[in-house]
């Protein structure tokens, strides 16, 4: 798979993610509909499936998917809650990427 496949599985799968651990979080904390967690539900259920998309080993997959998730997590920091992530949050999503990278792009014998 390419790196840009591979990059665009990992955006899809984060956001998936997010997705369904933020609807709960706002029926739970912001009193919003019970019905939430359904949705939640299957985007939780998406995410596990778009993870084992990849043809490589889970363990590296979930490795490099950190990475990635991290760097999304930022950007729905900003992008939902509206808080403009600090120097230090970018640097951090920077490095998180660089490993994903290396994890997923490395050469294999």
């Amino acid at each position: 798979m390419n790196e840009v496949k591979t990059l665009g599985l990992f955006l899809v799968t984060a956001l998936a993610e997010i997705v369904g651990c933020y609807l709960p979080y706002l029926w739970l904390r912001e009193g919003k509909s019970i019905w939430l967690p359904v949705p939640a539900a299957f985007s939780l259920a998406a995410f596990a499936w778009l993870l084992s998309l990849h043809p490589t080993a889970a363990g590296r997959v979930y490795a490099a998917y950190g990475g990635v998730y991290i760097a999304v997590a930022i950007f729905w920091l900003w992008w939902v809650d509206g808080i403009r992530p600090s120097n230090w949050d970018l640097l951090g999503s920077a490095v998180a990427l660089t490993g994903m990278a290396i994890i997923m792009f490395a050469p294999r014998s």
